[in-house]
């Protein structure tokens, strides 16, 4: 029963199904049927917008609505991940193409073609060429230039390609805007200071270029002067390059000289790195690897450079230089060198070593870092074999025959409210002769500007007299020490120190009597503390004094006024008409008298106890006794021994002349006759002998725009006379008294003048006006001869590597203007002076005259473009020879700077050095030749 049940439930289903369907399972055809009968039935199926089946959900039950709704849903999710694929596939941004001749765009193909200075932009990247082909299904781009005999290369407009920074000169380029890849024929770019070339290039989508056969060269000329073939290179742009095996070309001829690998950094930031030391060899220390190291950029505010040299006989060095600045606060530099010279063979007799060292340091301080206090040192500290051990010294006439060296470290504040400055400063002078010292650490100084006690607060009327008196006040600590190098740091603070503090007041005020005289009085008051005091006895068995050293707290003072009156008188003078015409107007004569008289007690006195005596007796028994001072060892002066009440008179003299001008806009113009003609000379009312001084003259010319003629003359006042064994002194009788002018002691005077062409034309009555117009190089900074970082012939070299293109000039006739700059400068000193150890004329009592004179000339001669010699040298007259003598050469090679300096006397030595000019291959590119100090070199 229930089998039969089952089977009419399922013919029951099978005949729904059937009658839901438009599927025609049994259809007889018949025979002669007309068109219209046998004709298809219409499709009764209902499609969407977007050509799906629509279906009818209304005649569905539960299961098939949701059978239905699955498979949308599957559909959907296919469809729209095919949707995101094609957009992911695709460009991101527009991209912009234009055509100056014409555009041909073919449909069948999707390629766009642009003709004539076209121009194609997407995103950071642009495309120029003459003839650009896009492809706009494949989001490729090819372009190339157009054959043309009349343009560079036989080849207009190729392609021009960049991205961001970056241009790429090409002759053929595909690229890819979907992968950013490109392939490139004949690339060149500029990457900083060089230049990279490439036969064949590729780039992929992170950016970097894959080169063939290329060339690396800091030559910006289409033919190089030289380069580096690279067979296989990989380029990061403006980070660096790395290449395979490479050789040196230099004027299209390739060199033997090659390496496996390498790579040449391209960032514009600071970075650190190696730094190539340079070869040689020496007769006393062998052959030599120096100036090798590595440079540590730390950060734009200072760096580190740290070189090493090692020499193979066993002499070794090491230096450490750096730079620090920080913007609108401070700027400086350090270096420090420490040398372990070897020379010789170990274990025979010449073998020596030494050790030496070097210290510099510079520094200064912003104005605007703070207006109220300063810091600044200047330090150049060199033991005394230092400059002889080291080779950059020998091509350095300044730095090989200086004598002494100075160091200074100073700090400074102020208090303007109070009108109180104190400063600091430590001082060291060191003889490279004879390696002593002089070193004062610190030295501290107070001071106190002049102020008025006695002013009055709320001023009402005239100034009183009072009112005008001002008072200062300087105190000063300090602590010196004379000694030797090897001694300086074994030295006693106590002991061996000179220490001792200072105070000075001074009160002063300035009056007008007669309302023409000024009237200056003044007051000064010295007190001086020091640490010890040396107690002198004679010891007559050993012949030879002692001397009792006794450290404790000693004060001394000493005080002494002055007063002076001066005043100016006019004098004029007006041309006869007759005479002179009325070109001169008038001549005026200003004399300046100026009287002082100063006054000091006698500080010797027992009552102030600042000297002693002792008594001396000879081998011969002869006694006498001996005047000293216990404090004049110490850091201060001790205050004079006899008293002084001397009157000085000053006669100042200026002559001017006044003249009609042309030029001026007054119509008139001054000429200085006679700057300043001076005497002067004094009286000493409390000397009971010799009380005159001697007469001092000073004439001063301005004669000429550039020159000042400055002479200081000295005139004796007293004779020369014999004694009974005719021996001459100076007597108690004046010059003047024997009815002659004082006694000439001596004079000094220096001259330097630079010759030029353009001054010998101005002589020649030519004008060179347009000098001022033109440009003048900008030479900023002080030259504080400290070593740094900075490769001086290296930048200077840099600076004449690229040149801009000038057109040669040409006189009025069309040739070119010849021109070869030079200069010549000359310096002239003479001193003369009484020859006191010389035979003394007893006719015209009168020494005979020393002349020292010393002469300098130094010059340079541009012969041509790129080529510049100079020289300097000079003459001693003392020794009749000729003083160090020094000829350099220097060559411009574009891109190359080639220099030779030759050292001719007081000895012979040589250095030549040849290198590239820009700053990545300065290291590499380099060749360096010079002599020691103490090779044989013989001139031919």
């Amino acid at each position: 029963m229930r089998r039969h049940s089952f089977i009419a439930l399922f013919l029951c289903v099978v005949v729904l199904v059937m009658a839901g369907t438009s599927q025609q399972f049994w259809k007889r055809k018949k025979k002669n049927q007309s068109p219209q009968e046998s004709a298809e039935p219409v499709d009764s199926v209902v499609h969407d917008s977007l050509g799906n089946v629509a279906v009818d959900t209304t005649k569905m039950d539960s299961l098939q609505k949701a059978i239905v709704r699955y498979n949308k849903a599957i559909d959907d999710s296919i469809r729209l991940d095919s949707i995101n694929r094609a957009k992911a596939s695709g460009i991101d941004a527009p991209v912009n193409y234009e055509a100056q001749d014409s555009l041909v765009y073919d449909a069948a193909s999707q390629t766009a073609h642009l003709y004539g200075s076209s121009k194609v932009g997407y995103q950071s990247y642009n495309l120029t060429s003459d003839r650009i082909k896009m492809s706009m299904g494949s989001d490729l781009v090819h372009a190339v230039g157009t054959p043309d005999s009349t343009a560079e290369g036989g080849v207009k407009g190729k392609p021009v390609f960049k991205m961001g920074s970056d241009q790429y000169d090409t002759d053929t380029i595909a690229f890819n805007f979907k992968s950013k890849k490109a392939y490139i024929d004949n690339v060149y770019t500029e990457q900083q200071d060089g230049f990279l070339r490439g036969e064949k290039s590729k780039r992929d989508s992170t950016g970097l270029i894959y080169l063939q056969h290329g060339k690396y060269t800091t030559c910006d000329k289409d033919d190089p002067d030289f380069y580096i073939a690279l067979s296989r290179a990989r380029v990061r742009p403006g980070k660096d390059v790395v290449f395979g095996p490479a050789y040196l070309v230099v004027a299209d001829v390739p060199l033997p000289f090659a390496i496996p690998y390498g790579f040449f950094p391209f960032t514009k930031s600071y970075s650190s790195g190696f730094i190539m030391p340079t070869y040689g060899d020496e007769s006393d220390r062998g052959f030599y690897l120096r100036d090798g190291g590595y440079y540590f950029a730390i950060n734009d505010k200072w760096d580190l450079k740290l070189l090493g040299e090692i020499y193979t006989k066993g002499s070794w060095g090491v230096s450490a230089a750096s730079n620090y600045q920080k913007r609108y606060r401070y700027s400086g530099s350090f270096l420090f060198s420490y040398q372990d010279t070897k020379s010789g063979e170990k274990g025979m007799p010449d073998f020596s070593e030494t050790t030496s060292f070097k210290v510099q340091w510079s520094h200064r301080q912003d104005s605007k870092a703070n207006p109220y206090s300063s810091f600044s040192a200047s330090v150049n500290f060199a033991t005394q074999s230092y400059e002889r051990n080291n080779l950059s010294s020998l091509y350095n006439p300044q730095t090989m025959t200086q004598s002494t060296r100075t160091s200074s470290v100073s700090w400074s504040t102020s208090f303007s409210s109070l009108g109180m400055t104190l400063s600091s400063t430590a001082n060291l002078s060191q003889n490279m002769r004879d390696s002593s010292l002089s070193v004062t650490l610190p030295d501290l100084n107070i001071n106190v500007s002049r102020f008025y006690p006695f002013r009055r607060k709320a001023k009402v009327g005239e100034e009183r007299w009072y009112e005008k008196i001002g008072f200062t006040y300087k105190g000063q600590l300090k602590n010196s020490i004379d000694t030797k190098e090897d001694q300086f740091f074994k030295s006693n603070l106590i002991k061996d120190w000179q220490n001792g503090m200072k105070h000075d007041i001074g009160a002063s005020a300035s009056f007008t009597a007669l309302k023409y005289i000024n009237i200056n009085p003044s007051f000064s008051f010295s007190d001086r503390m020091q640490t010890s005091k040396i107690t002198r006895s004679w010891d007559t068995a050993n012949q030879e004094e002692l001397r009792d050293t006794t450290y404790g707290f000693y004060n001394i003072y000493d005080w002494s006024l002055s007063v002076s009156a001066s005043t100016k008188l006019y004098g004029f003078y007006i041309p006869s008409r007759k005479l002179f015409g009325d070109k001169i107007q008038a001549i005026r004569h200003v004399l300046s008298p100026t009287v002082s008289f100063s006054y000091a007690p006698n500080f010797g006195s027992s009552q102030y106890g600042y000297y002693d005596t002792y008594l001396k007796t000879d081998a011969n028994g002869n006694v006498s006794i001996v005047q000293y001072s216990p404090y004049n060892t110490g850091v201060w002066s001790v205050p004079g021994n006899s008293k002084t009440g001397s009157i000085n008179v000053t006669l100042g003299n200026n002559i001017e002349m006044k003249v009609k001008s042309d030029k001026d806009s007054t119509g008139y113009k001054k000429l200085s006759i006679i700057d300043d003609l001076s005497l002067s000379m004094g009286y000493n009312m409390a000397a009971k002998v010799r009380p005159w001084s001697d007469l001092s003259v000073n004439l001063r010319l301005k004669w000429w725009k550039n020159y000042t003629f400055n002479m200081n003359a000295v005139f004796a006042t007293y004779a020369y006379e014999l004694d009974a064994n005719g021996n001459p002194y100076i007597g108690t009788h004046t010059e003047y008294s024997k009815g002659r002018f004082g006694r000439f002691q001596g004079m000094s005077q220096n001259i330097s003048y630079t010759l030029n062409p353009e001054k010998i034309k101005k002589f020649f009555g030519g004008s060179d006006d347009d000098e001022d117009d033109k440009p003048k190089k900008d030479d900023e900074g002080i030259d504080t001869d400290i070593e740094t970082n900075v490769d001086k012939t290296m930048v200077d070299a840099q600076h004449g590597a690229k040149k801009s293109s000038t057109v040669a000039e040409t006189d009025d006739d069309g040739y070119m203007a010849f021109s070869m700059p030079w200069s010549l400068t000359f310096s002239y000193g003479i001193t003369l002076r009484e020859n006191t150890a010389g035979t003394f004329n007893k006719e015209s009592m009168r020494y005979p005259y020393k002349v020292s004179q010393t002469l300098n000339f130094s010059g340079n001669i541009r012969i041509s473009e790129g080529w510049n010699i100079s020289f300097s040298s000079g003459y001693d007259f003392d020794y009749h020879k000729i003083s160090m003598t020094t000829a350099s050469l220097q060559r411009d090679l574009h891109c190359f700077n080639m220099s030779c300096s030759v050292v001719l006397a007081p000895y012979t030595s040589y250095n030549f050095s040849f290198r590239c000019n820009a700053a990545t291959l300065t290291d590499a590119l380099k060749y360096d030749k010079r002599s020691g100090y103490s090779n044989a070199v013989q001139w031919y």
